[in-house]
């Protein structure tokens, strides 16, 4: 067997083990479809899972690369994506200057596309969706042999998926609040430049719990900072539920902060010679619209404290209390900061059980954490590697903070 079939046999046994190892089918998704991008050299890999107990059409459930696609589609015909889901024929744009196709461009507004490769993910007995390709790291154009490695991993995946239970349907995603189009931010220090967004591209939809994670240094809590109006992006632009806020003024974008956001931080910031109850207060007197003071201590479990000074309170009570002061304002979208960072397992737990009433309650949740475990909570995962977008997840079964272990 030459080197270069024994090195498909492994790459192939690879993406099956991987898949057999999963403890949920979400995972299962992630591991084969990064497997399968690594040793394929893809710059971006796509799964499009088809809805079969909805719309028909493909829905992206989990992606590598900068583009957000998280509100894409395709029936079943349509593009390139639903014509091989159509025809269980896999397609290979090997040299996009000479068989362009818009459809495959429309999905990937942010790279140029120089070669593509689609092929079905199904099984013997059902045709579950595609799997996509777009470029090569090295810049070089997908050949023959890298579509029929693709065809034959893609094969083996759906085969060891073929026992699991279907996914369920795609979420249902409100309105878009915030989109954010390709965000750079660059700092300058004497005469040393370091940029720390290389072109973040990401949108924030009513309702939805969105939790942000990469290594330190990634960028994650510098976007935050510049979608919450607090620093400005280098280049780029946002729009909040649909005005441009990258050029707004000083003025505007206090205003932006005091009527729609509301900030969670690791360090809980209470004015520490005020009251529970006084340090929302102090935040409902600047908004037009605040909820009940007292009502808001009562939904995250404070009302027996709310005249305890902060040096009376435990962490977990400070944090919620901080949670309660942003939610106080009746904000439309709430950011959070490592909010569990300095909490113990349990006072965690507490503070992400008021979170997650929050957000089912409709207000929005965007949350930076290094708690890989946190994100089985979330409706999208979004991961950061060197100042941009890396990998995304829709995530089908959210569970409850009470199920979270670590």
């Amino acid at each position: 067997m030459d080197k270069e079939l024994l090195s498909y046999v492994k790459t192939i046994g690879e993406v099956q083990s991987c898949i057999a190892n999963a403890t949920t089918l979400e995972e299962a998704l992630q591991n084969g479809l990064r497997t399968i991008a690594r040793n394929c050299d893809a710059a971006t890999a796509v799964i499009w899972y088809a809805d079969k107990h909805g719309d028909g059409r493909l829905h992206p459930t989990f992606w590598i690369g900068p583009d957000d696609l998280t509100s894409r589609s395709h029936a079943a015909g349509e593009g390139l994506v639903g014509r091989v889901y159509q025809t269980q024929q896999a397609e290979r744009l090997l040299d996009f200057s000479r068989t362009g196709d818009a459809a495959t461009l429309d999905d990937f507004p942010s790279i140029q596309v120089n070669s593509a490769i689609c092929v079905p993910f199904s099984t013997l007995h059902e045709d579950l969706g595609c799997i996509q390709l777009v470029n090569k790291n090295d810049g070089s154009h997908w050949t023959d042999e890298d579509a029929d490695v693709a065809e034959i991993m893609s094969m083996s995946a759906a085969l060891a998926l073929e026992e699991n239970n279907a996914l369920q349907s795609p979420i249902e995603l409100g309105r878009p609040i915030i989109e954010a189009h390709d965000i750079t931010r660059t700092f300058q220090n004497g005469d040393t430049e370091t940029q720390v967004l290389k072109g973040v591209n990401l949108n924030v939809y009513e309702g939805e719990f969105l939790v942000v994670l990469g290594e330190s240094g990634c960028g994650k809590s510098t976007f935050l900072n510049i979608i919450g109006g607090m620093d400005r992006a280098t280049s780029g632009s946002f729009t909040f539920e649909g005005r441009e806020m990258s050029t707004a003024s000083q003025a505007e974008l206090t205003a932006y902060r005091r009527d729609n956001i509301g900030f969670i931080f690791q360090s809980y910031n209470l004015m520490p010679n005020l009251t529970a109850l006084q340090n929302l207060r102090l935040i409902a007197e600047l908004v037009d619209n605040p909820m009940d003071c007292e009502h808001v201590l009562e939904l995250v479990g404070l009302e027996q404290r709310k005249h305890s000074y902060p040096s009376q309170l435990s962490g977990g009570q400070q944090q919620r209390v901080s949670i309660a002061r942003a939610l106080v304002k009746n904000p439309k979208i709430i950011f959070a900061d490592e909010p569990t960072a300095a909490l113990d397992y349990a006072t965690s737990i507490e503070v992400l059980q008021t979170l997650e009433n929050i957000v089912n309650a409709g207000t929005s949740l965007i949350m930076v954490t290094h708690n890989e475990e946190i994100t089985r909570m979330a409706d999208r995962v979004v991961r950061m590697r060197d100042g941009k977008t890396y990998e995304v997840t829709v995530n089908r079964r959210p569970v409850h903070a009470t199920e979270l272990v670590w």
